[in-house]
């Protein structure tokens, strides 16, 4: 076990009409200075996939991606103690302050990925935002037993409409 700090800024801008979060920034999301960076993550390709728009590679076409199509993303965690990238493992957890954040910006729409990172925003962030998330779930390589690509992919087009909206 190794106490994490999260290093990784939030992405948004005023546009911004939703906030994916997630737990904690995995090793390999930390040393590649961005979210999801794990190869067999399948975030990225699940929301381009239902954007219909060509798979971001680099940090800079994933932050333009996550603009462009007015999604926040961040975690809720600021620190924990983990093992590894096991969302099981956190013990300590110290939260990001999302209230905070989303009076800053408007955005008026949470959804968590992965059972861990819905029950941490509950606990320790829902009171102070007003906002109950919406849960996806994990688009970790972990979860493909659970959840194959397609059905993945049906689980996150419930952020289409919100998307969409004005």
């Amino acid at each position: 076990m190794e106490t994490v700090e999260h290093t990784l800024p939030p992405i948004y801008d005023v546009d911004s009409r939703v906030l994916i979060l997630g737990t904690m920034p995995s090793p390999k999301s930390r040393e590649a200075g961005f979210y999801y960076s794990h190869p067999q993550n399948r975030f990225w390709r699940v929301v381009s996939d239902l954007l219909s728009q060509e798979l971001p590679v680099t940090n800079e076409e994933k932050t333009d991606f996550l603009l462009r199509n007015h999604i926040a993303l961040w975690d809720v965690l600021k620190s924990c103690t983990i093992t590894g990238a096991d969302d099981n493992s956190i013990q300590n957890p110290v939260p990001n302050d999302i209230g905070d954040f989303l009076r800053k910006n408007g955005i008026s729409t949470v959804f968590t990925t992965g059972a861990k990172a819905a029950s941490l925003y509950h606990r320790f962030c829902e009171k102070n935002t007003g906002i109950p998330s919406i849960p996806l779930p994990s688009t970790s390589p972990a979860n493909c037993r659970y959840y194959n690509y397609e059905r993945l992919k049906e689980a996150y087009s419930i952020i289409l409409p919100y998307l969409k909206a004005n």
